[in-house]
């Protein structure tokens, strides 16, 4: 076992980077906190830490911190970046959290948001300090009743905003945890603070675990005096090609959806390894897994300032054998937020096809908000919907958009306010 402190240095990725390349046969890097004559205890990161095959990296009681020099994840498989056009397979890496163990954003983040969100610097949350400060806002709508929702949603805080040797838009690189291409994982005992997008992402990954985190991510931060307007804060993103992952024990508040299934194929090509998008792989579908399947989902305890709590979106793909049980909507009376979310209504992100969504049971998931509990805007078959309580919303526990959406489902043990349909 090699302990990153025995290999301090200057600078933090230093240290992470040689204790990697020492590690022992058993792959072990332990990191506790951080010792040095400096007084800090935390890790700042400048660059993501990159995890070859056959690495564990176990944090006891510490907090992994994002410098304000960074513009990158906090891990990454070491198999995707930059440039890396052909991202080989990769295996048995874990990152494993011990007592408290952080990931928190930066104080003054370079970028967030997804690949369809401009940087702003300001970008305002409030409606009010919107239309005082957003130069992108056209003066006709600047004003808290004119403003349109695109207006709100196009930009997200970044300092980079304006620098004209800088991308302008997020990528790949706001993601907190990233893996491509890699079988047996795990990523486990973590809290994630103030992610610049999403905390997890995996594309094409197979046989891995994902269990004990939690998150801390509410869209809105006060930096520099201002409430600013951090988007796409996502908890679990799993992408095209995954299978096989358990996802367990999840708990906390997050920026947008919870946990998000999202196989979604279509868009113009890019190469691995450009800034262009949220994959860091290639989205040649030709050469490229599409569907999402085997995955179970089960002990969320969380709530979400956007988006839905549990997401699952198949746009040019399929999304099948999937188990979601014990959901349980923690949202406070003020957060108005959406619960299960399946499919999509063939906007910007692509066709849901017929027979997309099957295989999927839903069991045991308490709803507390005044959205709707359950939503199916695709197309959902041979599939189980069971024991769903709707505390307190006033739409049908089952909202479906489509008139052949439900096909071969069986639906029971459904409790509603009195006078609410169960599906409608």
């Amino acid at each position: 076992m090699i302990n990153v402190n025995d290999f301090l240095k200057q600078n933090d990725n230093d240290a992470f980077d040689a204790a990697i390349k020492a590690r022992g046969a058993d792959g072990i890097v332990l990191v506790t906190p951080r010792e040095s004559e400096d007084g800090r205890d935390f890790w700042l990161l400048d660059r993501a830490i990159l995890l070859p095959s056959n690495t564990a990296m176990v944090l006891q009681n510490c907090k992994i911190k994002l410098s304000d020099k960074c513009r990158d994840n906090f891990f990454r498989s070491a198999n995707c970046g930059i440039g890396i056009e052909e991202i080989a397979p990769i295996s048995n890496i874990h990152i494993r959290g011990e007592g408290n163990a952080v990931l928190e954003g930066a104080d003054h983040p370079r970028a967030t948001g997804d690949s369809g969100k401009l940087l702003g610097n300001p970008c305002p949350y409030t409606k009010e300090d919107l239309c005082r400060l957003a130069d992108w806002i056209p003066e006709e709508f600047r004003t808290p009743e004119t403003i349109r929702g695109r207006d709100r949603a196009s930009h997200s805080f970044g300092t980079d905003a304006g620098n004209p040797l800088e991308s302008q838009k997020g990528d790949w690189r706001n993601i907190g945890i990233l893996f491509a291409n890699t079988s047996r994982f795990s990523i486990s005992g973590l809290t994630v603070k103030d992610s610049h997008s999403w905390a997890i992402s995996l594309e094409a990954c197979c046989g891995g675990v994902l269990e004990k985190l939690a998150f801390d991510s509410h869209r809105e931060r006060v930096i520099d005096g201002l409430l600013q307007d951090v988007k796409n804060q996502d908890g679990i993103d799993l992408r095209n090609g995954c299978h096989d992952i358990t996802i367990s024990d999840i708990s906390g508040r997050t920026g947008d959806d919870t946990v998000a299934l999202t196989a979604i194929a279509g868009g113009d090509f890019r190469p691995a390894g450009s800034l262009c998008g949220m994959h860091v792989m290639a989205n040649d579908w030709t050469l490229r897994e599409r569907d999402i399947y085997n995955v179970t989902i089960r002990n969320v305890r969380a709530y979400t300032h956007a988006c839905h709590i549990i997401r699952l979106l198949p746009c040019e793909a399929r999304i099948y054998d999937i188990a979601v049980n014990g959901v349980i909507d923690t949202s406070p009376t003020e957060c108005v937020t959406g619960g299960i979310f399946l499919g999509d209504r063939d906007g910007a992100y692509g066709r849901n096809l017929p027979g997309s969504l099957t295989g999927i049971t839903i069991s045991n998931y308490l709803y507390n908000s005044t959205e709707k509990p359950l939503r199916v805007d695709g197309y959902l078959q041979n599939s189980v919907i069971t024991n769903v309580v709707n505390s307190r919303s006033q739409y049908p526990a089952i909202a479906v958009s489509r008139e052949d959406g439900l096909q071969n489902v069986k639906i029971n043990n459904i409790v509603a306010p009195k006078g609410i349909p169960v599906v409608q």
